[in-house]
């Protein structure tokens, strides 16, 4: 549909400056002809690959800019900030990992529906995390609804020491409301993404067997053997510090091994050894290498937190540090279960994912253990009460944290997730599953899939630097290069008005064009909207985005007067310059 308001034209030109200062904040010279900037491009060296990405780098592969079909705008002159791109140096090639997302066993068998395998394929997150959550900690990948294993406990206890129906879930289930192990391997064969696969590891808590740990790290194994190398990345279990998790506190009066009643690093850090040794064993077998991932707290424990948590990285690291393949964890970014508002939700992105990061590497120096691949395998927002998470500022969040994980060399990231439940808009779903309430049609799109889309459409392979001329100026800038010469630039306005920027280059000669997608939210909202529209065209319904959004045409503009670019009120601009 296409937006019938009146629209600042988003346009660009390229900036040509004669001299810079030291710290590249000038403003730019309108009456700069731009004569003054062609100079030799020398393509910098890739820099060693950072231990924090390691491994999650073997599928990177050169990308090259493929010019889309567009339409012709004309460039505004005046600007009012200047964006700095640096091409002298690449921070680093670009994880092919960062972009993925969660699968959940109760959002239908997928490969029975043909709207989201094509939305799935369209947007080719590469990595979709299995059975994902919770459910991990109660997931019976070879069985039959209703048939656990006789060690598997009927009764569970909950945090506060409660007997509770855990609740079984089962790998063998067909029916059509959840999803088999056997067709989470179809739905990824068919949109041609990678899994990651969370093993049970609450078995070995709650188990009834002589060797309870032996019982679960033997489940684990024989999934590794039944996949036989479809996946690379597995994670010994999910958030087993939490309260909220199987396995939490046991019923000591059941266990054969002498647990303790509630979980502590040290011991999911021995039974993580037990679990390797029989999964890598088992990938032997089939002559095949995977990557185990052990689980770490993302930031210092608050006092009030519980034992477990305050000692978890330590007990963790001093017994998985030397043998784990990867570290885990997890982030939902804004404070739990509050009404935050547009631009606390976006303030969060940066100084959160920088902050994971530094917490995880300093809890490893700090337990002498060497950094290893980090991979934030869950993350969204927990801002609830305004419809936030189905909104057009999740997608502008979510940007900015790619982006800010690019900047950090995290390995790999998968957000959460796919689809969920409406509950009034606190759904962090990346697709509804057609709730009558929420007035969409079953795997609509929500306004993050085009956020996501639309980025990685218009992204290089290799990250580089770039700086906003006054850091009063709400624009957060992100960069990139392809292999076949061509500067990316991302471009998010968190402002609650239009801002003009011209952009500035350093070892690059901008070609003849550039070409540029810019996302809204509906009407020029600049609040949380469930609308976005891409190049003024947006959704014919109460939510999403254009339906049309894989053949929408870019918009384009000539370089001969410089790159400048209108950022309407909190937007994201994807950009690709032409080479010379």
């Amino acid at each position: 549909m296409k937006r019938v308001s009146a629209i600042i034209v988003m346009s660009l030109e390229l900036l040509i400056a004669t001299a810079c200062s030291k710290n590249g904040h000038e403003k730019y010279d309108d009456e700069d002809d731009g004569s003054d900037t062609t100079g030799v491009v020398v393509t910098p060296d890739d820099p060693s690959l950072a231990s924090s990405i390691g491994f999650f780098m073997d599928a990177w592969t050169p990308k090259n800019f493929t010019q889309p079909s567009y339409t012709e705008v004309t460039p505004p002159t005046a600007t009012t900030f200047v964006v700095n791109v640096d091409a002298s140096a690449v921070v680093t090639k670009i994880s092919p990992a960062l972009f993925g997302n969660n699968s959940n066993p109760y959002m239908t068998q997928m490969v029975t529906e043909p709207v989201l395998i094509g939305h799935l394929t369209n947007m080719h997150p590469r990595i979709i995390r299995f059975p994902g959550g919770n459910i991990s900690s109660i997931y019976f990948w070879n069985r039959q609804p209703g048939n656990p294993p006789p060690d598997a406990p009927a009764n569970l206890l909950n945090a506060e020491g409660f007997q509770i129906d855990p609740g079984y879930w089962y790998g063998g289930n067909t029916a059509n409301w959840t999803l088999s192990v056997s067709n989470y391997y179809n739905m990824l064969q068919q949109t041609g993404n990678e899994g990651i696969i969370t093993v049970n590891y609450g078995y070995a808590r709650y188990s009834t067997a002589a060797d309870p740990v032996a019982a679960a790290a033997h489940l684990a194994a024989d999934w590794v053997r039944y996949d036989n190398g479809r996946t690379r990345y597995w994670e010994i279990g999910n958030e087993s510090n939490g309260t909220w998790q199987a396995g939490y506190r046991i019923d000591v009066s059941q266990n054969k091994d002498g647990q303790p009643e509630i979980i502590n690093g040290q011991l999911y850090g021995r039974h993580y050894k037990v679990f390797a040794d029989s999964m890598c064993k088992a990938a032997a077998e089939t002559g095949k290498t995977i990557y185990i991932g052990a689980q770490l707290l993302e930031h210092e424990p608050a006092f009030w937190a519980t034992a477990t948590d305050r000692q978890w990285n330590t007990g963790v690291l001093q017994q998985t540090g030397a043998v784990s393949d990867y570290f885990i964890v997890h982030s939902y970014f804004t404070p739990y279960n509050t009404n935050s508002n547009p631009q606390e939700v976006l303030a969060s992105a940066a100084p959160v994912t920088k902050a994971i990061f530094d917490h995880v590497s300093s809890s490893i120096a700090g337990n002498g253990t060497a950094m290893k691949p980090i991979a934030l395998t869950e993350w969204n927002i927990f801002a609830v009460g305004s419809q936030q998470m189905v909104s057009q500022v999740a997608g502008m969040h979510a940007v900015m944290v790619w982006g800010e994980l690019m900047k950090n060399k995290y390995g790999m990231a998968a957000r959460w997730d796919l689809a969920n439940a409406w509950d009034n808009g606190n759904d962090h779903g990346l697709f509804s599953q057609g709730e009558q309430v929420t007035g969409e049609t079953k795997w609509s799109p929500r306004p993050a899939f085009y956020y996501q889309y639309f980025m990685q459409k218009f992204l290089g392979d290799r990250c580089i630097n770039a700086s906003v001329s006054d850091s009063n100026a709400n624009i957060n800038a992100y960069a990139s290069t392809f292999s076949s010469g061509e500067v990316s630039v991302t471009l998010v306005n968190r402002a609650a008005m239009t801002q003009n920027v011209a952009l500035s280059f350093k070892n690059f000669n901008p070609g003849a064009r550039y070409y540029w997608y810019v996302l809204t939210g509906g009407e020029g909202s600049t609040g949380f909207s469930r609308k976005v529209f891409v190049n003024d065209d947006g959704p014919e319904s109460i939510a999403g985005g254009p339906g049309n959004y894989s053949s929408l045409k870019a918009y384009a503009a000539n370089t001969g007067n410089g790159v400048k670019i209108a950022l309407p009120p909190m937007s994201v601009v994807n950009l690709v310059v032409d080479k010379k």
